[in-house]
């Protein structure tokens, strides 16, 4: 198991110069990056893995950003946007060595709706549709697609482990796996533990995040019912430090962090990454 950080802590967006963070990262203490790319043409990912080769980390996974126009229950135009911009993600993997696509790679952010039920089936079936022809892009590849189920306020779509489930089961590709957060489903969870055991061999990624999105272990979240199930499911994936702060406005606004949550972002990286190799020793 690896521990890693997603750069939106401190950037935003990732660029080919960002990379002049990863020294910073591997001081830390961290073994990967997570990197959320907001536009492909933001990176030359070659030039980023050379980065990532000096300073002695892997890319442990790509994070979509799911933008506006880019939405695979949406119109067709936007269904063909969110295809190309997903396709130029796994191209950058390629050159990467990174094996997995993470996130809500399903929808635009921040679509959130009463949606009939009738809707609702259309909506599903247009997701799967859609992730049939991406997965099966990821596995030519060698590559995996984690879908990650957001709480209701960031999306309509998918909220928990369950229907992240039956979205896995409809598109029946061994190349999409389930990604869970804690942050979300300290929302949507009656119990976390739970649900990372029902998600059993379908969880490919996890994110360990404070329940107010800040340090973890700083925060109220029941921990160690987690790393046992995360330990009993035999979960070897990275777990992922994404929290935000104020410093990065354009993901705090994105994220709604109005106020300063934890003294500096570095005690968020450093002091949650001690918690989490204690926690899960």
């Amino acid at each position: 198991m690896r521990f890693g950080i997603n750069s939106f802590l401190f950037v935003s967006p990732f660029t080919t110069q960002s990379t002049r963070l990863f020294s910073k990262f591997k001081k830390w203490g961290f073994d990967t990056v997570e990197l959320p790319i907001e536009a492909p043409e933001h990176i030359d990912s070659l030039k980023v893995k050379a980065g990532l080769d000096r300073a002695g980390l892997a890319c442990g996974s790509v994070c979509a950003c799911m933008g506006p126009g880019r939405d695979f229950r949406g119109s067709a135009k936007d269904q063909r946007e969110a295809m190309k911009y997903c396709k130029a993600l796994i191209d950058h993997m390629v050159n990467l060595d990174c094996p997995s696509l993470i996130g809500p790679v399903y929808s635009v952010v921040g679509k959130a709706d009463a949606v009939e039920p009738k809707d609702q089936k259309k909506e599903f079936a247009l997701v799967v549709k859609n992730l049939k022809v991406l997965a099966k892009y990821a596995e030519d590849r060698g590559k995996v697609i984690c879908v990650e189920p957001l709480n209701r306020f960031e999306t309509d779509f998918l909220n928990t482990c369950e229907k992240g489930l039956r979205l896995i089961k409809a598109v029946g590709s061994p190349a999409l796996k389930l990604h869970l957060d804690t942050f979300h489903m300290n929302i949507e969870e009656k119990n976390q533990a739970k649900a990372i055991r029902a998600a059993g061999k379908h969880l490919g990624h996890f994110h360990a995040c404070g329940s107010d999105r800040g340090t973890p272990g700083n925060d109220h979240i029941e921990w160690k019912p987690i790393v046992a199930a995360l330990k009993s499911v035999k979960y070897k994936g990275d777990v992922v430090i994404e929290s935000f702060t104020t410093d990065v406005k354009v993901i705090a606004r994105a994220a709604a962090i109005w106020r300063k949550m934890e003294p500096t972002r570095e005690e968020i990286a450093t002091k949650g990454l001690k918690f989490l190799k204690k926690v899960f020793k």
